[in-house]
């Protein structure tokens, strides 16, 4: 049985290199998605299930180092190269910062293209070890799936984004634990770097939301060290 086409996000405004590349890649073997613009991009990057992405620079209303961050929050491990036609350092900087793996600067051959996206599938299709961590959590009054992406409190229930899974899930297992923000960040987002950090309060409050009609959990702040989940028994 052959392995199934890879699936490629490609987001670039130029609607004429966007066709011609499209083509190229599909006569490569490659499950192509084209958008327009960035808005659309990040549209179909929650619906889909993608290996790779790549995202053009300079895009209006929303751009690719924007589309990159919003990525990130939901997959911090899909490949992502960037497209552009900038060349000066800090934009560079900037793209990396922003998740990247890798920068290409048009006009661009295709051959080029198609090695950097090889490279990065190749790493992808290494076997990963299986995951034997628990996916059902009972917590207080609550339940949480994992697997099924569900948090249930009472009559409520919420659907979380994959980064929030993984962030809820972590808390889990650690539960009635102080657990250090670089940890809590290294574990669940891979760096522990400034943007990371910033993306971590957020998901602490949203969290907090969900679980906020739950008086049995509380997400504690503990002040210079990190967070704790804490569950009242009984």
């Amino acid at each position: 049985m052959k392995d199934a086409k890879p699936n490629i996000l490609y987001v670039e405004d130029d609607v004429n290199l966007g066709f011609v590349t499209t083509d190229n890649l599909a006569m490569k073997g490659y499950n192509t998605i084209f958008c327009k613009d960035g808005i659309s991009g990040l549209d179909t990057f929650k619906k889909g299930k993608f290996d790779l992405c790549i995202l053009d620079v300079m895009m209006p209303e929303m751009d690719g180092f924007t589309l990159a961050r919003e990525i990130r929050k939901i997959n911090n491990d899909v490949p992502i190269i960037f497209l552009t036609a900038k060349t000066m350092k800090e934009d560079k900087i900037t793209g990396f910062q922003t998740g990247a793996d890798d920068y290409i600067t048009k006009p661009f051959s295709i051959e080029e293209l198609i090695l950097r996206i090889e490279v990065f599938l190749k790493r992808s299709r290494k076997a990963e070890p299986i995951d034997t961590r628990p996916t059902v959590f009972e917590i207080g009054n609550s339940t949480f799936s994992f697997s099924d992406l569900t948090l249930i409190s009472g009559k409520q229930k919420n659907i979380l984004t994959m980064k929030e899974a993984e962030l809820l899930r972590y808390f889990c297992m650690n539960k009635d634990k102080i657990l250090k923000r670089e940890e809590i960040l290294r574990a669940v987002w891979g760096d522990d770097d400034y943007f990371m950090g910033r993306s971590l309060d957020v998901f602490i409050s949203r969290l907090r939301k969900f679980l906020q009609k739950d008086t049995s959990i509380q997400i504690e702040n503990i002040h210079s060290v990190g967070f704790r989940l804490s569950v009242k028994n009984g």
